[in-house]
């Protein structure tokens, strides 16, 4: 069997269809699928985009299908320094700074925080983090225990986000390595009394009880943007905003 149709069949799996499914999803028969999936035939260009498409493929997986199908790779993976990257890192800088005095952080697919504001840097500060760190060691290091009030509630959830990313991604084992840790974490349980569920950071007389929203781009051509999420908190109370805004003064 080729790369490209281990590939394929690989992929077909992580999506969990059928033969069936993937060729009325990409539109293409069910025979010439299966001749791609045991290399009795070969795809061309068109094809390898078409069912990345119908896939719903991460940007690096349909670049290494493309290349596993004898093809040279589409999407470039540009250093966030690079010239090209000027628009974008404006952009996130002007969201980051524009949400002050709230925290808020540009994160990539390991969850390393490539940019952060003020606020952010003084919160993950406190936790020994900063621009450059991984949220997931910071996640699996004990820190968090130690200093997020409702810890079971939050690795509960942080498990189920992790899950979802990995399985888009086609399993990432880095990601799957701190789900195994947080699906070890007891006390958990159901309630269903707020509309989201906050991260309650605790320190000293210092209590923070923040919920975030996530944002991506919407037609990255770029595998470093295709893996770039924005991070923004807010305050879940009064307590938590008179907090944040003197932080952010101080």
């Amino acid at each position: 069997m080729s790369d490209f149709a281990q590939t394929l069949k690989t992929w077909r799996a992580v999506r969990r269809y059928s033969q069936l499914d993937l060729a009325l999803e990409a539109d293409i028969s069910g025979r010439h699928l299966s001749f791609l999936e045991t290399g009795r035939s070969r795809p061309s260009r068109e094809m390898v985009t078409r069912l990345g498409d119908a896939l719903q493929l991460p940007l690096d997986a349909r670049n290494q299908l493309l290349t596993h199908a004898g093809f040279a790779a589409r999407y470039a993976g540009r250093n966030w320094t690079d010239a090209d990257m000027a628009p974008i890192r404006s952009a996130v800088e002007r969201m980051l700074s524009s949400h002050m005095p709230y925290p808020g952080i540009a994160v990539d697919r390991l969850w390393c925080i490539r940019e952060a504001n003020a606020a952010a840097l003084a919160l993950f500060g406190m936790l020994g983090v900063g621009v450059g760190d991984s949220l997931i060691d910071l996640t699996m290091s004990g820190t968090l225990e130690a200093v997020v009030e409702n810890w079971p509630e939050v690795a509960h959830h942080t498990a189920k986000r992790l899950r979802v990313e990995s399985l888009a991604q086609g399993g990432v084992p880095e990601l799957d390595r701190a789900i195994a840790y947080l699906s070890k974490v007891d006390g958990y349980t159901e309630r269903g009394s707020n509309p989201v569920i906050p991260t309650i950071f605790r320190q000293g007389d210092l209590r923070l009880s923040m919920f975030s929203t996530l944002a991506q781009f919407g037609t990255p051509e770029d595998v470093t943007l295709d893996d770039l999420r924005i991070e923004l908190f807010f305050p879940m109370d009064e307590v938590t905003a008179i907090a944040l805004e003197t932080m952010a003064g101080a």
